[in-house]
């Protein structure tokens, strides 16, 4: 299974990563999973809004090294988020590394637990975050993007509310959500509907503007011959050649 059934809770619907046994990587399955269950919610007048979760220790491990997403593909469930007409809220207790950041990113709130870290890896696989800086560059401050964009450093949960790329962090996330949910149930969905036009236009015209660039940035990194010793030193455990 890559994506469990949704649940409808007074107008929440949940949709939970669930494929542990790759780190809830973004398959193309998966891709395709999640933008029709996204389409389903944006058809169905009983839901409110939306929250993104998982089962396991990882959130998102980013795109799955033994069979990725079509780039165009993951740039496309990106802004069918930022476009869904409701909210959608992460719930993270887990590691989110490299693209999962990018899914991370398009949510419109997120909490995060003590649980959860952080990692831009791109860099140390040879290759960049190319698609997923469209709503990363929007959203964290420069010089933290600057610093986690060059090195992969990890950061935790409450680092990650600094730089901007999480709303908030908490130690029962569960109890933390129970207000922003709340709040949700309360307003009306004219009222959702156009308040998200605002916060995310800037990112949608971003994606407009910038997408199919990024997209054969993206395709000629993951295809060039330190991309592939990268990826495969790291399914390998080892470290690539260029490690000083």
């Amino acid at each position: 299974m890559t994506l469990a059934a949704p649940a409808h809770d007074q107008g929440i619907t949940t949709l939970t990563l669930d494929s542990p046994a790759n780190r809830n990587a973004l398959s193309a399955r998966l891709v395709g999973e999640l933008v029709e269950a996204l389409d389903a919610c944006a058809a169905d007048d009983t839901v409110r809004a939306v929250v993104l979760t998982h089962t396991g220790t990882t959130f998102c491990a980013g795109a799955d090294l033994t069979g990725p997403p079509d780039p165009a593909a993951f740039v496309a469930l990106m802004r069918r988020i930022a476009a869904l007409p409701k909210p959608v809220v992460a719930r993270v207790t887990g590691h989110v590394r490299a693209g999962g950041l990018g899914l991370l990113g398009v949510c419109d709130i997120s909490v995060a637990g003590p649980g959860a870290s952080f990692a831009l890896t791109e860099s140390r696989l040879g290759l960049a975050p190319a698609v997923i800086s469209v709503p990363l560059l929007a959203r964290m401050d420069p010089a933290s993007a600057a610093r986690y964009f060059l090195t992969g450093e990890r950061f935790d949960a409450t680092e990650a509310v600094r730089t901007g790329l999480v709303t908030l962090a908490a130690e029962d996330v569960d109890k933390a959500l129970e207000p922003v949910l709340e709040g949700l149930r309360r307003a009306s969905p004219q009222g959702l509907r156009a308040s998200k036009e605002l916060v995310t236009a800037t990112v949608l015209r971003n994606f407009d503007q910038h997408a199919e660039d990024l997209i054969a940035r993206s395709a000629a990194l993951f295809t060039s011959a330190e991309a592939r010793e990268g990826m495969t030193a790291f399914l390998e455990r080892r470290d690539p050649p260029w490690v000083l």
